[in-house]
């Protein structure tokens, strides 16, 4: 919720449990909103290409275990399984160039 008040725009801002009316910058109010981490999820910690891919849909899989290699600024990158379960979806395939932060893997 936002006010102006003397051609000065303010907007609400909590933290915890407190509210507090202040200026908000335009940077802070245009920021990616916060979404907790999904445990299953495997995501690209680096852009870049993907050259193998190491399991299939329905794979059991362990944490630590190797899910795809990427290749990045000349270098080959393993991509480890964070969890213990089962590849639920591969959203990715050989070849494919992935950006920082892609979604390559679902783990159920």
């Amino acid at each position: 919720m936002k006010e102006n008040i003397n051609n000065t725009e303010l907007g609400k801002l909590r933290i915890g449990e407190i509210e507090y009316t202040t200026r908000l910058s335009r940077k802070f109010s245009n920021r990616k909103p916060y979404s907790p981490e999904v445990p299953g999820a495997v995501l690209s910690f680096i852009p870049g290409t993907i050259v193998e891919i190491l399991i299939k849909e329905g794979s059991k899989v362990k944490a630590g275990d190797d899910l795809i290699i990427l290749e990045a600024m000349k270098m080959l990158n393993r991509v480890i399984c964070p969890v213990n379960g089962v590849v639920k979806k591969v959203h990715v395939s050989k070849g494919e160039r992935v950006t920082r932060g892609a979604l390559l893997i679902e783990i159920e």
